[in-house]
């Protein structure tokens, strides 16, 4: 078991063609400033501002995206979103480049970015 306060979740890392495209799409999102690419553009990290887990994006020349809901090739990963304004961040998602997969219920919307990782907005339990 690890000692508390010795490990902690640093970022979430996405492969993609991109890492400079596809950090500005999620900074545009979530209003979050990317670091200076590292590695030639390999790598792209968006900082938390509140001081969470980051999120980081690095190239994949062998990416191939998901193809979620078909199952081809299953997602391994998604991201969730807590939003207050499902209608407004959907608009925003969809103007950034976004691909709406699933038909919005009341409370999610499942979308992949431009890259083609899926992930969702969610007002559940949003106050």
């Amino acid at each position: 078991m690890a000692t508390p306060g010795s490990i902690k979740l640093d970022c979430v890392v996405l492969d993609c063609l991109d890492p400079v495209g596809l950090a500005r799409f999620y900074g545009e999102l979530l209003g979050w400033k990317a670091d200076e690419p590292e590695n030639g553009g390999r790598w792209v990290t968006l900082r938390n501002p509140e001081g969470g887990v980051h999120l980081a994006f690095q190239r994949d020349p062998d990416f191939r995206p998901s193809t979620w809901p078909s199952g081809e090739r299953p997602r391994m990963l998604h991201l969730d979103f807590a939003v207050t304004d499902i209608e407004g961040q959907h608009r925003r998602a969809i103007e950034l480049g976004a691909t709406l997969l699933q038909d919005p219920p009341a409370d999610f919307t499942v979308y992949a970015d431009p890259a083609g990782h899926p992930f969702c907005l969610c007002a559940c339990g949003v106050q």
